[in-house]
């Protein structure tokens, strides 16, 4: 962990390191509020936000993946992030809200450029039809 880094955006790293749906279940808030770059109403509750990140994990988690920089607030951060996914540059930023017991009760994630947007709406919309289906 960074010297400065709050404990959910550790949290936060070492789900995206472990790739273990457990630490996502255990950093989320029971009424976390996810905001898609693609759905235009928010989602609610942690069941539909795991889906929709443990979905975002497998498109987005390329081995280009990386974080580039990262903000703090009080009880937030804004992660900026960067990957390629089949030939597509994407760049966005997940913006992580907490509240005093360390729980995330808001992810937002914003992402550009448009053929990034579209070609994510896609393949997120497979993910989360076969994690239906399956």
């Amino acid at each position: 962990m960074a010297k400065d880094q709050p404990a959910p955006i550790a949290a936060w790293h070492a789900y995206v390191a472990a790739d273990d749906p457990a630490l996502l279940d255990v950093m989320l808030h029971d009424e976390v509020v996810f905001e898609s770059p693609v759905v235009h109403t928010p989602q609610r509750g942690k069941a539909i936000t795991m889906a929709y990140l443990r979905s975002a994990a497998q498109v987005l988690g390329t081995p280009s993946f990386r974080y580039l920089n990262e903000w703090y607030a009080e009880r937030s951060a804004i992660l900026e992030f960067a990957c390629e996914m089949d030939g597509v540059k994407v760049n966005g930023v997940d913006m992580i809200f907490w509240d005093e017991h360390d729980k995330v009760t808001h992810f937002k994630v914003m992402v550009r450029p448009l053929k990034a947007v579209n070609h994510l709406h896609q393949k997120m919309g497979e993910a989360l039809a076969a994690k239906a289906a399956g």
